[in-house]
């Protein structure tokens, strides 16, 4: 693994994870009558934290990018999920929990799974398929999925709801990540007027908006706990079945990879929830606001 892929991606870990703590702290104060919808937004951008949130978000979305242009997805999107630990860091000093056991556990859990699935895995690149139609199949089950999260969530906006929307958002970003490595190989290959020539960067727009309404949107009706966990396991997940579905991402394959590899993303998987769940993320429920009283602060 290069060391300037790992740089990148836990600098963007870090980044996500600051700006996560920042958006929810800002988005929990927005009024409920902009669920789902882009006044969300409109709302928001009125408020320093948030903005500051976003900064950080767009920043280790820049770091990230770069670190897809140089590793493979399958590598460096478990290195993302770290992101967590960032935010459980800024949550700590907000509240001032101890770590405890279940810190330690969630910790070693995450941080051994990410190890074990890219030491056993050893992701490296490969020619991407040509093969449109898998690629359409596995993007438009990727968003039909995140569809109906969606959906779904908005009949239960308070009790399941936000759980939902952050899985539907974690799958839309891991199918941008996909695809903003794609943008970057085009870009590489041909310019920008190749990059601009393709679909792929005005889809990665598109996604990356649809998932910030996604993600704002839980974060205004639930806390960390119930929003950034699903987020932070989903998106990995999907960048990595689009990695190794139609960008040519290989991992290992004989049976004591595929072991390890399994037990590494479920490891991974339940220290995310270990640490999503512990007592320094913010539990406190949303504020039902009026849209008059979300100030800035």
């Amino acid at each position: 693994m290069s060391v300037l892929v790992l740089v990148l991606a836990v600098s963007a870990a870090c980044c996500l994870g600051f700006g996560f703590v920042l958006q929810q702290n800002a988005a929990q104060r927005a009024p409920l009558n902009d669920f789902l919808s882009p006044r969300l937004l409109l709302d928001l951008v009125k408020v320093p934290r948030w903005l500051g949130g976003i900064g950080l978000m767009v920043a280790g979305m820049v770091l990230g990018a770069i670190a897809l242009g140089q590793g493979e997805l399958s590598l460096v999107e478990p290195l993302l999920a770290t992101n967590l630990l960032f935010a459980l860091a800024l949550s700590r000093k907000q509240t001032r929990q101890p770590l405890g056991r279940q810190g330690w556990a969630g910790l070693a859990l995450l941080a051994g799974g990410v190890t074990a699935f890219i030491v056993a895995g050893e992701p490296h690149g490969g020619s991407a398929l040509e093969d449109p139609f898998r690629q359409w199949l596995i993007i438009g089950a990727m968003i039909g999925l995140a569809l109906l999260l969606t959906t779904y969530a908005k009949r239960s906006r308070l009790s399941s709801g936000p759980a939902l929307l952050a899985v539907a958002a974690g799958l839309l970003y891991g199918v941008q990540d996909a695809l903003t490595r794609v943008s970057g190989q085009r870009f590489a290959d041909g310019g920008l007027a190749e990059v601009l020539t393709g679909w792929q960067p005005y889809a990665v727009l598109a996604l990356g908006v649809t998932g910030l309404v996604l993600v704002q949107s839980a974060f205004e009706t639930a806390s960390l706990r119930m929003s950034l966990p699903a987020l932070t396991a989903a998106q990995p997940l999907a960048g990595i079945l689009c990695g190794v579905g139609f960008l040519g991402d290989r991992l290992r394959t004989d049976t004591g990879a595929l072991a390890w590899e399994a037990a590494g993303l479920a490891a991974v998987v339940v220290g995310i929830v270990l640490l999503g769940l512990h007592p320094a993320m913010p539990c406190g429920p949303a504020r039902r606001a009026p849209a008059r009283d979300l100030q800035p602060s």
